[in-house]
């Protein structure tokens, strides 16, 4: 399995953050490539199902997620149901203390981490209804990379909305996929 994981500091209430980021379809607002989510079923809590809906360059595809673990506020599981092996957490760690550099108005702080795993492997060629001439290793080895760049634009953007503010948001990221 690959993994990449994006960590970063958000000024708010780790209750706030945990409901935030619970909150599946609303990931459509910060996302350059995905495009809808809509809840199959569920409440959002575990069993919950969704179909993503991604588009990049001339193709579309729908992913299906379920929730499968939830620790109010500090962690949100879930994994990819079909056609692709991944899984992925948000973990919420609330700060004791605010970090020097917090912003002037802050009251809460906590630890953000959104990791991902993933088998690029275990992606199937057929799911994807590909242009004539395109092979499927060709669409893999430039989709894949763009994870990076989406996983860092859903995290800055997702903290814009929580903190209300737009600032510099230091990220940590980490991976050891070949691809990323």
């Amino acid at each position: 399995m690959d993994t990449i994981v994006v960590r970063t500091t958000v000024y708010a209430d780790a209750e706030e953050v945990y409901e935030f980021l619970l909150d599946f379809p609303g990931y459509a607002n910060y996302s350059k490539y995905l495009t809808d989510v809509r809840v199959r079923t569920g409440n959002g809590g575990v069993g919950t199902q969704y179909a993503l809906r991604f588009a990049w360059w001339k193709l579309s595809y729908t992913a299906h997620s379920e929730v499968v673990a939830v620790d109010p506020p500090e962690e949100i599981d879930w994994r990819i149901t079909k056609d692709i092996d991944a899984n992925g957490q948000w973990a919420i760690n609330p700060l004791e203390t605010l970090p020097a550099d917090a912003p002037d108005d802050a009251t809460a702080a906590c630890q953000v981490t959104f990791q991902v795993a993933f088998d690029p492997d275990s992606a199937d060629a057929g799911v994807l209804n590909l242009p004539a001439l395109v092979s499927f290793g060709w669409v893999l080895e430039r989709a894949i990379p763009l994870i990076r760049g989406e996983a860092e634009r859903v995290v800055q953007r997702a903290v814009a909305d929580l903190e209300a503010r737009n600032r510099p948001v230091d990220l940590t990221i980490e991976t050891d996929s070949r691809y990323l």
